[in-house]
């Protein structure tokens, strides 16, 4: 009878073994950094292209405003309330909307009266907290900085507000709060104290309403039907004035691809005889990439 003996695998078919194994771990490794790579790619393929939208839609809505302006400056009479226009620049259709700013709040010279209303219709705040924040706001304002009696006297002025974020500068207003009072008020408008409602916005109509919804709307359905002398009984009467204005809001709707659109939104300061360079002086400019409906 014989008797076969059994031999342990040879050191080569182990060797190859282990060898296939690390293969195969090179492979994975190899598969895992090509998908990275491929998602950064992706990635920054969709941040150029981000930025390219923004710096193109900038361009074109800067010229688009640029020719509004042109023609504002040579209308025999400046608009007192919105207007929107279409201006064709480059074969590309641009809505612009033009708004005097005196539709807007002023920071530095609304009444506190006015200023209470605001905190508390648009701000959301209790009546009793909007009147003290009011005074607040009204004493930030005329607040004088401590400096040395050798100072010049020009620098002890009252420190006023020079933008829209000075709010997050007064106690008792947070970025909530500030989010919703910024859309409606204007650090521009010098000591005008009361606002156009030809121009305003709805949610300064809302305030000029003291917060009687039906009045605003009325006087919106009124104004956009074109309706001359639109009814502004609903509104605090010392709250509106019709006084004129150099200052102007523009906003332009660029469209953009893959269904987006860039809103450039400027503030501007007419010049009167600028004799070089634009008769305007751009005070505030931002934009915002949306996306359009459909």
């Amino acid at each position: 009878m014989k008797v076969r003996l059994l031999h342990p695998p040879s050191r080569t078919a182990a060797s190859a073994g282990m060898a296939l194994i690390a293969v195969l771990w090179i492979v994975a490794a190899l598969s895992l950094l090509v998908v990275g790579v491929s998602a950064t790619v992706r990635q920054q393929i969709r941040f150029v292209g981000a930025e390219r939208d923004q710096v193109s839609g900038q361009a074109l809505g800067e010229a688009a405003i640029a020719l509004a302006l042109q023609q504002l400056q040579v209308a025999p009479e400046r608009p007192r309330g919105i207007v929107s226009a279409s201006v064709d620049y480059a074969g590309v259709p641009i809505t612009v909307e033009l708004a005097p700013l005196s539709g807007l709040i002023s920071l530095n010279g609304a009444a506190p009266e006015l200023l209470a209303a605001l905190l508390q219709v648009a701000g959301g705040l209790p009546a009793a907290q909007a009147q003290a924040l009011a005074a607040s706001l009204v004493e930030w304002r005329e607040g004088r900085p401590e400096l040395a009696l050798t100072t010049d006297p020009a620098a002890r002025q009252a420190r006023r507000f020079e933008a829209v974020e000075d709010l997050l500068l007064v106690p008792g207003i947070d970025y909530g709060l500030y989010a919703r009072l910024a859309p409606l008020v204007s650090a521009d408008l010098g000591s005008l104290a009361r606002v156009n409602p030809e121009a305003a916005p709805p949610g300064v109509l809302a305030v000029l309403a003291q917060g009687q919804g039906g009045a605003a709307q009325q006087y919106l359905r009124q104004r956009a039907g074109g309706q001359p002398g639109a009814d502004t009984s609903g509104f605090n009467q010392a709250f509106i004035g019709t006084a004129g204005t150099s200052l102007y809001r523009l906003t332009a709707g660029v469209p953009l691809e893959a269904g987006k659109m860039l809103h450039l939104v400027q503030d501007v300061a007419l010049v009167a005889g600028a004799s070089r360079g634009a008769p305007w002086r751009v005070l505030r400019s931002r934009r915002q990439i949306v996306l359009t409906p459909g």
